[in-house]
């Protein structure tokens, strides 16, 4: 992670807070505020009495995403899916001992703590990076878990019925043994991608994450628990998941816009917690465009990744204007093409495609308003919008709220394309308004 800060420092693309703020609240409320109009990464130099200088927003645009994984003409998920099938080829080779990347022994509670919504139980951890070993195999999982700060000892993490994670802890609970894990706060970029993106449960993370980065990736061996982690990493908590035992956690706001009520948890006993020199602390404000892009990367590639190994003319995918709603960009071939894109994308992913709207190649589809305009514009609300009753939803829904499926087919209708053409202004997209307007 600091290589990126340190590029997107130099290039001045970092929105800096100098003045001290409190991590009640208040950080939280500055990022929200300036995401409201700017996908701008945040640097708080100051936080309460923390060491830790705060970065938040790192990922949260799609445009700085694609540079970070070479997709020079703006489509993340087909360079990401090429990625992932033949690796990156290495950009720099230099190579940094890991004994140079001194690192000091913390207490947990000295981390930043960061309270975010209002009615939230207390301080959390958003931007964790859990790396743990499936018990019976040893393959290892990344993934992302949010974790609520108790004590120096004690953290709490909610752990998802389909995440590997949790199958990897009914495993070790079974035998009545703990769950070596580590958090890894501000990894290095491929463990971010790795973590974010969805494989099958036999593949590794880890594996990816070493298959798709442009340099070695350092690592270091743990002092409490047999794991190996990126010795870069900012932060590092050693622990360990307990068997058997759930304790109070939440409520807390979740990347819906709503709070998970409180709930009886997994506990992961600290064992001990190590920080670079000069430390810094990623925060991610759940529901943000970070967190939105970041859950992007699995979903939209998952559904993008399905539709090109089954259909033809597929450009792109993307969820605006959140992840609840897939929107794929296609070169249409046939009469219905649009109509085969919206089922199999269904089929792709059963809790978050809750919608799916398919566009032509001339609408931006990381721009919900031009998305919008393709539907009210070229979709006949009678004809072009497919309503799927009665299919489940998101997996954590009792009361089925999102329950069914909304398509719609928002591209040029077939045989009249010509009568959808755009209006186009030229120039006006490479205009200068600099030089124009005093």
């Amino acid at each position: 992670m600091r290589s990126v800060i340190d590029e997107l420092r130099a290039k001045n693309e970092f929105q800096i807070v100098d003045r001290k703020v409190t991590g009640h609240f208040e950080l939280a409320a500055v990022c929200q505020a300036s995401q409201r109009k700017s996908e701008a990464p945040i640097l708080f130099q100051q936080v309460d009495d923390s060491q830790f200088k705060v970065v938040t927003n790192l990922y949260g645009s799609r445009e700085r995403l694609c540079r970070l994984i070479g997709a020079d003409d703006g489509k993340f998920c087909r360079q990401w899916v090429e990625l992932i099938k033949s690796g990156g080829k290495a950009k720099n080779q230099n190579k940094v001992k890991s004994a140079d990347i001194k690192r000091q022994e913390i207490n947990l509670m000295s981390l930043p703590q960061i309270t975010y919504q209002e009615k939230d139980a207390g301080p959390y951890i958003t931007s964790g990076i859990f790396l743990a070993k499936d018990p019976d195999r040893g393959i290892p999982n990344l993934s992302f878990h949010r974790a609520m700060h108790v004590d120096d000892r004690e953290l709490r993490i909610r752990l998802g019925t389909s995440h590997h994670l949790t199958h990897y802890q009914l495993e070790a609970e079974k035998q009545n043994e703990a769950l070596e894990v580590a958090i890894l706060i501000g990894a290095p970029t491929p463990y971010v991608f790795a973590a974010a993106a969805s494989i099958p449960k036999d593949e590794s993370e880890v594996e990816v994450a070493n298959r798709i980065s442009s340099q070695e990736i350092l690592m270091r061996k743990c002092q409490f628990i047999d794991l190996e982690v990126p010795a870069e990493t900012e932060v590092i908590i050693e622990g360990r998941i307990l068997p058997n035992i759930k304790k109070p956690e939440g409520p807390f706001g979740e990347f819906k816009g709503n709070y998970i009520p409180m709930e009886d948890n997994h506990v992961v006993e600290v064992l001990g917690v190590t920080a670079r020199e000069n430390p810094y602390y990623h925060s991610i404000l759940c529901g943000s465009t970070e967190d939105m892009r970041l859950l992007e990367v699995s979903i939209a590639t998952q559904v993008y990744k399905r539709l090109s190994e089954t259909l033809p003319g597929i450009i792109d995918v993307a969820c605006v204007p959140n992840i609840m709603s897939t929107v794929v960009q296609i070169d249409q071939k046939y009469d219905g093409h649009a109509r085969q894109v919206m089922l199999t994308a269904f089929g792709s992913n059963h809790d978050f495609n809750k919608s799916c709207i398919v566009v032509d190649k001339d609408v931006n589809i990381n721009d919900f308003s031009d998305v919008y305009w393709a539907c009210m514009m070229r979709a006949s609300a009678q004809n072009d919008v497919l309503l799927i009753p009665d299919v489940p939803g998101f997996y954590r829904d009792p009361e089925k709220d999102h329950w069914g499926r909304l398509g719609i087919d928002a591209t040029k209708p077939w045989g009249r394309q010509e009568n959808f053409e755009r209006t186009l202004v030229p120039g006006s997209d490479s205009v200068d308004l600099n030089s124009y307007f005093i």
